[in-house]
This record gives C-alpha cells, structure tokens and sequence, in this order.
C-alpha cells in the first residue's frame, strides 16, 4: 500500500495523517484501491480497504468520522459518539478521533491549530470553493475555539492541476479571473490557488501552509480521477486525527 505523508502535518508528533492511493491489495479494474462506498464499488471490498488503511495509523475504522460530501458549505463539528450528517468539512478539538475526507479531483484540505488543538478536514471542490467553505472552516474555528490564523498549519492535498480542469463559461463567471487561464475559447481553473488564496487572506502564514503539487488527473497509476476515468472511478482518503 502506497500512502502519502505531508512533511508540513509530519513535524506534529501528536499528528496522525495519511492519504490513501489507487496503491493497495484491491487491484482490480475499475475501482483499485477504492475507500468510498457511493461509487458502485463492493461494499465488503470498500470495507476491507478502510481497514487495511485504517490499521496502518494502528486505529478501527470506527474511530474515523466520514462525511457523506455534497458539494455543500455544511460545516459539522464532531466528537466521539457523533453522528455525521451530510457535509463537507468535519472539526473537532477532541483527541483520538479521526476526520476523513474523500476525493477523485476535487481538493482537500487538512487543517491544525497547533495552540488550540483543534483539526479540521475539507472537502472542496469547484462548488465549494465558489462558496469558501475553507474559508469558512477557518472563520468557524476562529470564532468558535478562538484559534490564531497564525497558528493554524494547512495541507492542500493532491488533487486536479489546472493545466486538466477545464470549465465551462458559466463556472468560470463564478471566479475571479487570477485563478484562470483562457486557451482560445477554453477555461482552466486552479482550484488549488483559490483555496491558497483564501488561507492566506484569512491570515494563515505562506510558511504554514503546504500545497501538494501532485495532479490526480495526470498520475493515473497513483490517484483516482472522476475526470479522467468518469462514472468509474474510485476515492481516495485522506485522515488527519490528534493523538492524546
């Protein structure tokens, strides 16, 4: 099994973070090493693939939350005997609990308040960026933990580059035109850069913050890709959890 570290989350001794990749024992087209249970995949298979990953951190898959992800703004602070309702970013400021977010493109984002010991998961695709649920994610852990942008440490994780994230004119009306490319009549959105922009207007340092430059379009014998491989694609997880 192949799953990526941030060196940015790994310096945090109290940090347990991983992301997984199409890298695992289920090998077999189309799913590989699939983590999510909406894609049509074989639940029991899904199942075992969580474990397998889950076991590499030395934790039982109940103690991750997941999040049924829509394309929302829903924000949901969680803790050990929460019931996850559909969202898109999870918080919590408990230890020992595992916040999960799901992709095949769209980025995610793994947040820490190194002071306050709160973590945040996000999940941002073109939709939620376009309604800041980032930005929001770290507007609510300002106002409700009373967390520092200036201790806050972000990981953008691995997800389509905008050479391959092509959209059409009524999405791109929806940015602002720093974070898109127009090749003749085509649109590029750079879906990473929104989200860096949001982190640091907000106040989170350039030295706190790591932006994976990995494209899960582009490295097709890593990363699943909904836009590469449609209907068929499988999800990959990342997870990010305080130890005690």
């Amino acid at each position: 099994m192949v799953i990526l570290q941030s060196y940015l989350l790994k310096k945090f001794s109290n940090i347990k973070f991983g992301m997984s990749t199409k890298v695992g024992k289920q090998k077999e087209a189309p799913y590989y090493f699939n983590l999510s249970k909406s894609v049509g995949d074989n639940e029991k298979v899904v199942e075992a693939n969580r474990k397998e990953f889950f076991e590499k951190f030395l934790l039982a898959p109940r103690s991750v939350k997941l999040q049924k992800q829509i394309h929302s703004d829903i924000i949901t602070y969680v803790d050990k005997n929460s019931e996850v309702p559909e969202s898109d970013a999870l918080i919590t400021d408990k230890p020992q609990i595992g916040l999960a977010a799901i992709t095949a493109d769209c980025p995610t984002i793994f947040l820490y308040d190194n002071v306050k010991k709160v973590i945040g998961a996000v999940h941002s695709g073109w939709r939620g960026t376009e309604k800041r649920i980032l930005a929001k994610t770290v507007t609510k852990m300002i106002t409700d933990f009373k967390s520092e942008p200036s201790n806050m440490y972000a990981y953008i994780a691995p997800s389509i580059s905008q050479n391959f994230y092509e959209v059409g004119n009524e999405v791109a009306e929806k940015f602002d035109k720093r974070f898109l490319i127009k090749v003749y009549q085509h649109n590029f959105l750079d879906l990473k850069k929104c989200n860096l922009t949001m982190l640091v207007t907000l106040g989170v340092p350039y030295k706190n913050i790591q932006v994976s430059e990995l494209c899960s379009f582009e490295l097709k014998h890593l990363f699943h890709s909904y836009r590469r491989d449609g209907e068929k694609s499988g999800r990959s997880l990342g997870m990010i959890m305080m130890k005690d």
